[in-house]
């Protein structure tokens, strides 16, 4: 049907598959990337590992502690958007490291600050009310960090079965 100089274009895939397999085999890219290329120990990966965690745990709580002060400035709209965007940041870091401890250190950030800051004082005042933007915040934020954790927990164990499925997080 489509053919280009009398070729039909499945001849292509011949061109698609050599590149494939170049890719694949680890070619080498020249004096630049062997420079590159440092072997470790393995101490400074999991330094790095232990660093992006612990980011992913202070976006969280960020997220939190932000949230908390601002989830009523347009009722309910506010409170939904905070839900989102910890929803969206779990996902990101269970993306980002390709693990479900990605999605769950955002979301345990954000638990432990949203709670601890709508716990009430001595003085008696609480920051996160008891109104409609209040349970909103706190209760959605919360379907959408474990909401999150599920997905990327399926995806990490449905990623293999189902074509297209789950392939986010490999």
């Amino acid at each position: 049907m489509f053919q280009r100089n009398s070729r039909n274009i499945s001849g292509g895939t011949d061109i698609l598959r050599e590149v494939e397999r170049r890719a694949l085999s680890g070619a080498r890219l020249g004096p630049a990337a062997n420079r590159m290329s440092v072997a470790t120990d393995g101490k400074g990966s999991r330094l790095l590992t232990a660093a992006a965690y612990t980011a992913l745990f202070l976006a969280g709580a960020v997220e939190g502690l932000i949230g908390s002060f601002q989830y009523s400035r347009l009722v309910p709209v506010a409170a939904i958007g905070f839900c989102v965007l910890i929803l969206a940041t779990c996902l990101l870091g269970a993306w980002a490291m390709r693990t479900i401890s990605g999605a769950l250190w955002p979301a345990v950030g954000w638990l432990v600050a949203s709670f601890v800051l709508s716990m009430p004082v001595s003085g008696g005042s609480v920051i996160i009310t008891d109104s409609t933007a209040g349970k909103w915040y706190l209760y959605g934020g919360t379907v959408s960090a474990l909401g999150a954790i599920a997905l990327a927990f399926g995806a990490q164990s449905f990623g293999g079965r189902f074509r297209g499925s789950g392939a986010w997080l490999r």
